[in-house]
């Protein structure tokens, strides 16, 4: 299982759905090689509503079901994101960014 294929499978489906996905931060421990527990990702929108949600839950079912693993995505705004204190320090401290064609960049 390789968490960069994951995540740009992730990220063609979100690209071919919206217009406005900017990106994906993977953090936890995940990022370290250990996927026996979850992968949590944060996907990042201009615009995150409950249509959007219903349209990336079975886009990550999917996923999670041809890859034996369990998916935690939280999509955001950039707004919102930076007000969940908790997942953003995390994220700001240790995750990887990877653009909207899925390209891992380096973090800043």
């Amino acid at each position: 299982m390789n968490l960069d294929e994951i995540i740009l499978k992730l990220c063609t489906a979100f690209n071919r759905l919206f217009n406005d996905f900017k990106g994906i931060y993977a953090f936890g421990e995940c990022i370290k090689g250990e996927i026996d527990d979850d992968i949590e990702l944060v996907a990042l929108f201009d615009v995150e509503d409950k249509a959007k949600r219903e349209q990336i839950w079975p886009i990550v079912g999917k996923i999670e079901t041809e890859y034996d693993v369990c998916i935690d995505l939280y999509p955001y705004t950039d707004e919102t994101f930076k007000k969940d204190e908790y997942i953003y320090d995390e994220v700001m401290e240790e995750g990887i960014f990877y653009d909207r064609k899925g390209v891992k960049q380096c973090h800043k």
